[in-house]
């Protein structure tokens, strides 16, 4: 399962819901369905198709979304390590490394939380 995250996976910050901090997130793109129902079973993902718009020339593509934080940070915490691209490697160990700090576990965000909060997520997009 490393082997197949480490090639395609790629980690992010995004919202769930429009007017809520962004959380991590892991996809992984791939014209093999069966490879990511795979991957589904383990990860508790979600696969969505995407729109071919030439079906002549390309193949049928799909996305899995693994959104769980708990799932996510394990997956980086195990495929980081393996990580050849740079940019992917340094953005899952800024999220390993600060996202639990700046993150309440109620949810609320007192005003140098919030501070922190939106300096981790724009340093992120920095990488």
């Amino acid at each position: 399962m490393q082997v197949l995250l480490m090639e395609r996976a790629q980690s992010t910050l995004t919202r769930m819901h429009e007017k809520e901090h962004r959380r991590p997130c892991i996809t992984v793109a791939s014209t093999d369905k069966e490879l990511l129902t795979y991957l589904k079973t383990i990860t508790e993902g979600t696969i969505n198709n995407k729109k071919n718009y030439n079906p002549d020339r390309h193949k049928d593509s799909y996305t899995l979304n693994i959104r769980n934080k708990n799932t996510v940070l394990y997956l980086l915490n195990r495929i980081t390590p393996y990580l050849r691209v740079d940019k992917k490697r340094n953005r899952a160990l800024w999220i390993l490394d600060n996202y639990e700090i700046v993150t309440p576990r109620n949810g609320k965000y007192n005003n140098d939380l919030l501070e922190k909060k939106i300096t981790f997520e724009n340093s992120f997009f920095q990488i």
